[in-house]
């Protein structure tokens, strides 16, 4: 009986211990001795500021929270010793494009040098989920049955509400930044694997990509294992968050693989209404409005995640993935990593703080957030209830009196 095994990656960016300002240098002795102790689950990343792990194949969510949890107890304990932190989000609220620098590799020299100033100066951090379909053909049919749901998964994950030192606007900034690259996005709708090999194989004859790993779509095709990689997702704080949206994500797989109706009509329009959706995601998240795609009227993102949750009902039990849910119908209501920084630092501005420090205090919680594994106590904050992110009309001319704050 095929058990859908996972594996979730996790990108980290590495900061100052005490500061937990971003660091562009990647710190040799600590990686050596990170890497000791993990092995081939830890590997660096383009940017020098940047780290990743990966877990193997697993089959339940227990096992990735233990896995997770173990990787960044591991990067805590030997960071404690390098003064060397981790900071798990979309975005680093205070990184800098400018002042990146690339991971002396080959690979990555190819790509710097054709990407230039796109590739250096995009300091981002997702959460990139595979699930085992070992059957080609039917990962490239799947793959655009499963992107309507991309949004709601975007909407889940957000944690980029600050890119270089500025409040954003959006809950998940890091997906218009990655947007700069080439072949981002929802992948092209090809019909069946043939179509999709073609694609690859003319990229690659014409010496644009040396293979298919090159091609950074929000949901593809593995190159290297027999599974769908789900990575339109912003890199997660809480370790919780991680592993129910990877579950989540497995029970979309499954139930796309036993009900061959789902999205067959999956067309042109459906598309663009999605593409409306990932906006919303970014900029809205858990509070926005979405189009239904199959009544094309607006639905509140906690109604559509309830029919979605409704709808792999019976794959949960399979799986075993009961309390994942649980945890992901709690989300709306606590908030998402962006929703808490946002929160954090306009607290901390009415408190006093000056953006500059306001800011700081949220990358410094952001980093014991993540060491910890779950949200932490935030200091200097004054009492008060989340209000809907997207119902703050005044959000906007606050946005724009708002001060960069920068080195």
């Amino acid at each position: 009986m095929h058990r859908y095994r996972f594996g979730i990656e996790e990108e980290y960016f590495l900061v100052n211990r005490q500061s937990a300002a971003p660091r562009s240098e990647l710190p040799k002795p600590y990686m050596a001795a990170a890497q000791k102790r993990l092995g081939e689950r830890l590997t660096t990343e383009i940017l020098q500021s940047q780290i990743e792990v990966a877990t193997p194949p697993l089959t339940s969510s227990a096992d990735a929270l233990a896995e997770l949890a173990r990787y960044r107890s591991v990067l805590t304990e030997v960071g404690r010793d390098h003064g060397v932190g981790i900071i798990a989000a979309g975005t680093h609220p205070l990184a800098q494009p400018q002042q990146q620098r690339m991971t002396r590799k080959r690979r990555y020299s190819k790509v710097i040098s054709d990407l230039g100033m796109v590739g250096l100066g995009n300091p981002i951090s997702g959460l990139h989920v595979h699930v085992e379909v070992p059957e080609p053909d039917l990962r490239v049919e799947i793959m655009h049955r499963l992107v309507p749901f991309l949004p709601l998964l975007l909407a889940l994950s957000t944690s980029s509400p600050f890119w270089c030192g500025y409040p954003t606007g959006l809950l998940g900034y890091r997906n218009a930044a990655n947007d700069a690259l080439p072949r981002t996005g929802f992948p092209e709708m090809f019909r069946n694997l043939s179509e999709y090999e073609t694609y690859v194989k003319t990229l690659v004859d014409a010496g644009i990509v040396p293979n298919a790993t090159y091609v950074w779509w929000a949901l593809r095709p593995s190159l290297q294992h027999p599974t769908l990689e789900l990575r339109i997702t912003d890199c997660c704080t809480a370790i919780a968050d991680s592993v129910a949206i990877a579950a989540l994500f497995r029970a979309l797989v499954r139930h796309a693989i036993h009900h061959p109706e789902l999205n067959a009509t999956y067309s042109a329009v459906h598309r663009a209404l999605v593409e409306e959706n990932r906006w919303r995601a970014q900029r809205y998240g858990t509070d926005g409005t979405y189009i239904d795609l199959v009544s094309f009227e607006p639905v509140s993102f906690r109604s559509w995640l309830d029919s979605v949750i409704a709808m792999v009902a019976p794959h949960v039990d399979h799986l075993g993935i009961e309390d994942d849910i649980q945890h992901l119908m709690s989300i709306p209501k606590r908030g998402t990593s962006a929703h808490l920084q946002l929160e954090y630092f306009r607290g901390l501005r009415k408190f006093g703080r000056s953006p500059r420090e306001a800011i700081g205090d949220v990358t410094k919680w952001l980093r014991t957030s993540t060491e910890t594994g779950d949200f932490t106590a935030r200091n200097n904050e004054p009492k008060k209830v989340r209000e809907p992110f997207a119902t703050r009309e005044s959000f906007g001319s606050e946005l724009a009196q708002s001060d960069v704050v920068s080195k």
